[in-house]
């Protein structure tokens, strides 16, 4: 993907996430009687103002967009006519002031749980959990895993996609403990195995967990036949089409989809020459796959996936839809597990026992934003989904100016009857601003390291 596309799809998440944090408070705050001055998006000079409502209130699309704000009226910030005193927020009960600040994040975790609920409603292909090989002295090669496997079950909850047996791993990982995991083997066996992660290194969390434990998805053997070009890939770009089949990558043949894969990723950033069969023509077409880091290694990327024959595919995927109510309550868990999970990667990295390299800035989220909007709306939406869940959590921690930190200060006027002195909200203002520096150079740091260093 270009990378106009990347910053187009980085600048359309920011713009969505913002307006929805920033509109549960201009909501809340409407509905709590309190006069809205300002609904910005961005920061910095306007690009476009209009006025409306009954209160004018004014709604600007400034030009930094990193951010937004909803202004209310204030007596702390300048005069307030007396007829209008009452709706200032100032003038709010505490638990006004709670509910309007608490509104931001709440709509965060309301739009990934809309966003979660709508695509388990719809339903999607998605890959069964079907265990290959595991790698010699692998923990799933311990755990006694075996090729063909298809796992059932986790401490006894059932699953049945791929991407629910990564997430339970994942989550057991970082907490290092053991799942018994249920497995059906080809002859319709039914073994239990205990994976035992209590050892696991917590602070290599971000890397390919599944891989490392041994934990591989199943690929039957594949002809090297193009069942989806991704559009605005290196391989449309190259003119490969649907339906292609490659017999060769520069002077090495190519008799399955494992050796296109392999080939392909040895070449990272490398004009490669693809020899292959359209109907009945042969030709020639030169590709230069995309150069991208995964697990600290340059692999070459051109952007395609197999066909896949239909009597393969019941053993490969599995179509999961649910019911309104259903969706609902399952995209709540999923949300709810997400931002768990958040604190928990934050904790450790507090107590050391996750390495602060973790964290992700906005140059990482831009080139997530970036792939994902290239693999369709449905990633894309997920992104959001999972970028919404974060600026939830991050709002929320006791951190001024963040949302918690308002709301650390009302607990704190709950607790001893009268407001928090303006000196400790201006000291607590500079020590949040402080640690928010400190913060956004570590993410910075990271999304440099990454980018120049793989």
């Amino acid at each position: 993907m270009s990378f106009l596309h990347t910053v187009a799809a980085f600048i359309v998440a920011l713009g969505v996430l913002i307006v929805v944090h920033e509109y549960g408070h201009y909501l809340v705050a409407r509905l709590c009687g309190v006069k809205v001055l300002r609904f910005s998006v961005g920061f910095g000079r306007s690009l476009a103002t209009w006025r409306r409502g009954r209160d004018q209130t004014e709604w600007v699309i400034a030009a930094i967009p990193f951010g937004g704000y909803v202004k209310m009226l204030d007596e702390r910030e300048a005069p307030v006519a007396a007829h209008e005193v009452a709706r200032a927020f100032n003038r709010q009960g505490v638990a006004k002031r709670v509910l309007i600040v608490s509104a931001g994040p709440l709509f965060n975790f309301l739009f990934a749980i809309a966003v979660y609920a709508g695509l388990y409603m719809v339903g999607l292909p998605e890959a069964r959990p079907v265990l290959a090989e595991p790698a010699a002295a692998t923990l799933a090669q311990a755990a006694g895993v075996r090729g063909g496997d298809l796992v059932r079950s986790i401490d006894g909850q059932p699953l049945a996609t791929w991407q629910e047996l990564r997430w339970r791993v994942l989550q057991a990982a970082l907490q290092r403990e053991s799942l018994g995991i249920e497995v059906i083997n080809t002859r319709d066996q039914i073994s239990n195995l205990t994976l035992d992660l209590s050892n696991y290194p917590t602070d290599e969390v971000e890397s390919d967990v599944l891989e490392r434990i041994g934990l591989r998805l199943y690929r039957p053997p594949l002809d090297p036949v193009l069942g989806q070009v991704v559009a605005g890939s290196a391989a449309a770009r190259a003119g490969l089409e649907k339906g292609d089949r490659v017999t060769r990558i520069d002077d090495r043949p190519v008799a399955t989809w494992e050796d296109l894969v392999r080939e392909v990723r040895r070449r990272p950033g490398l004009p490669t020459r693809l020899q292959i069969e359209r109907g009945d023509l042969s030709m020639i077409l030169q590709v230069t796959p995309e150069d991208v880091a995964v697990n600290g290694e340059r692999i070459g990327r051109i952007g395609v996936a197999p066909e896949i024959p239909a009597a393969r595919a019941d053993r490969i995927f599995v179509h999961v839809r649910h019911g309104p109510l259903a969706s609902v309550g399952l995209a709540a868990a999923k949300t709810w597990d997400i931002s768990v999970f958040s604190l928990r990667m934050l904790g450790k990295m507090l107590l050391g026992e996750v390495s602060w390299k973790n964290l992700s800035g906005p140059v990482t989220i831009a080139d997530f934003a970036g792939q994902s909007a290239q693999l369709g709306w449905i990633p894309y939406l997920t992104f959001l989904a999972l970028i919404s869940i974060s600026l939830g959590v991050l709002n929320l921690l006791p951190i001024p100016p963040l949302d918690g930190g308002h709301l650390m200060f009302y607990l704190v006027e709950v607790l001893k009857g009268s407001p928090a002195s303006d000196r400790a909200i201006e000291f607590g203002q500079r020590v949040g601003i402080a640690l928010l520096l400190v913060l956004m150079a570590f993410a910075f740091y990271n999304d440099l390291t990454r980018l120049f260093a793989g």
